[in-house]
């Protein structure tokens, strides 16, 4: 009964400040369009179907701010916003019951909350019979690779479909194929739609929520195939910051001249991000996945003595929009992860501690094909050398580090945070930081299991000394260069993962850093990192 009561009592509470809030963006937006200049020049356009349905998330405030601040220094903006433009979308599909509606109602009125004052272009869905007839038959697979009219609406759909099912490996029944043939569909919807609306607004840029998702992946191959520049967004680094790129942005471009080198005060700075991180205390998207971090226990340690060597695997959630950028050498995680069980059976003398990632138990997130699966699957766990560590589990992968000969990791941030450290970093797929050399990185997954094999029965690794300083160099420009500040103008909301508008002078907005580097970098071709 009691914890009843306090469920309804938060789901009361978010409802009230979702209330509150969009009072608030209704106001300012209508102090927006009441002192914005007259705009001059081509507009941007702004779309953003995939982040929030009836809330403010992270993304969604990033855009509304953008846009807002765009608006008041002259630049032309048009929005193009759904009104239940899809028959399924991502964020609106119950992955429980895939056939029913999505919550168009409440979408719309949050939209129309957060475009008080401006005439976006709504776009409705409207079913194409001919193409329902196309897929009506195609399984999952075929559904992959499925063009339509030179768009390639399967691929498009793909990673949207994998992240909110949470599986990478689809089930082939009539759930899923109703899903993917709804996706497909709507895509193709966005499709027409988006290109009249270019057709009609001939903007200089297309800004986007992350890409990834069927909208926006959409909208963005139909501006790209005109030749527009697109940007996209996702939540940077730091607490309240976004991060801004014409590249993809959950595959996180950054270009580091080669002359770029930290100076006393980077250091120090960096240095005290990291003791912060190394004792559990940061967050990513709002979430703090190690509040109460603890060392290696005793009982741990006893059984850790028994072996010659210590090998943590770090792991990644599966359905992550990381992974289509991951899977280059092998065909998954799960694919690198059976790769590694055959060298684990047979090097019984090195404990190897496989590390499920904290985000796949989050709330109302969480993972349905899971690490601890594929361990229960396999068997893993049962062998004498390997140690399953949960992903509720507080137990400090820096200690682990310290006291490992080498670290395995699939694409995850602790690979570059362990080569700061010093320590041999085998990556298996490709992630952020291996844009740079900051990791051994081969090329197929043959070399990747021998490299494995070459540091369990080498005596030393050597560590080429530029893998240290090319991480630290990458992680300090993804701290303080890319991470563009929005603190002073949101501020978490009940739910950490959403966000509430502050109370602010629009003037401050448009000086701000942030919103400086943004305008510099789509009107003038900035490259959309802070100074310092």
């Amino acid at each position: 009964m009691k914890r009843l009561r306090e469920f309804y009592t938060q789901r009361i509470k978010r409802g009230l400040v979702r209330r509150l809030n969009n009072l608030k963006i209704a106001s300012a937006a209508r102090e927006v369009a009441r002192t914005e200049p007259k705009p001059s020049g081509a507009p941007v356009v702004f779309f953003k179907a995939s982040t929030g349905i009836d809330d403010l998330s992270w993304n969604a405030g990033f855009h509304l701010l953008a846009s807002w601040a765009f608006r008041l220094q002259g630049i032309p903006v048009a929005y193009f916003a759904c009104h239940a433009g899809m028959s399924r979308c991502v964020l609106g599909t119950n992955r429980d019951d895939p056939h029913r509606e999505p919550p168009c109602k409440s979408c719309t009125h949050q939209s129309r909350a957060l475009y008080t004052g401006a005439s976006p272009r709504w776009f409705r869905y409207q079913r194409d019979e001919k193409l329902a007839e196309a897929v009506a038959g195609l399984s999952v697979e075929e559904m992959m690779r499925f063009v339509w009219e030179g768009i390639p609406l399967g691929a498009l759909s793909l990673p949207g479909l994998r992240w909110i099912l949470r599986v990478h490996h689809l089930l082939d029944d009539e759930d899923t194929r109703f899903l993917y043939r709804e996706y497909i569909l709507s895509a193709w919807n966005v499709a027409r739609e988006f290109e009249s609306f270019l057709d009609q607004t001939q903007p200089r840029a297309v800004l986007v929520f992350n890409g990834q998702f069927f909208p926006e992946a959409t909208a963005r191959w139909v501006a790209r195939k005109r030749g527009l520049r697109v940007i996209t967004h996702e939540v940077g680094l730091q607490p309240a910051s976004a991060f801004f790129t014409d590249g993809e942005a959950t595959a996180y471009p950054i270009h580091i001249p080669d002359e770029f080198e930290l100076n006393s005060d980077q250091n120090a700075r960096l240095d005290a991000y990291l003791a912060r991180r190394f004792q559990g205390d940061f967050t990513m998207a709002g979430i703090k996945f190690w509040a109460d971090m603890k060392g290696l226990d005793e009982s741990f340690l006893r059984r850790a003595a028994e072996f010659k060597q210590i090998v943590p695997v770090f792991t990644n959630v599966i359905f992550d929009t990381s992974q289509p950028h991951a899977n280059t050498v092998f065909e998954d995680m799960f694919d690198w992860l059976d790769m590694a069980l055959e060298v684990i059976r047979a090097h019984p003398e090195t404990l190897f501690v496989i590390r499920a990632h904290p985000d796949e138990l989050r709330a109302r997130k969480a993972s349905r094909e899971t690490v601890g699966g594929w361990v229960e699957a396999r068997r893993a766990a049962d062998l004498p050398n390997v140690v399953y560590v949960a992903p509720n589990e507080t137990l400090s992968s820096y200690e682990l580090i310290q006291k490992s000969k080498f670290v395995m990791v699939y694409n995850s941030t602790i690979g570059l945070e362990a080569s700061i450290m010093g320590a041999p970093v085998l990556c298996a797929g490709k992630a952020r930081f291996t844009q740079y050399p900051t990791v051994f990185f081969p090329q197929t997954a043959k070399a990747i299991q021998e490299k494995m094999e070459e540091f369990l029965t080498a005596e030393t690794i050597e560590v080429p000394p530029e893998f240290k300083r090319n991480a630290r160099r990458f992680l300090y420009y993804q701290l303080f260069r890319t991470s563009l500040p929005f603190g002073d103008f949101l501020d978490p909301s009940v739910r950490t993962t959403q966000t509430k508008l502050k109370s602010f002078a629009l003037k401050d907005l448009v000086e701000s850093d942030a919103v400086k580097v943004i305008t510099k970098g789509v009107t003038d071709g900035g490259d959309f990192l802070l100074k310092g």
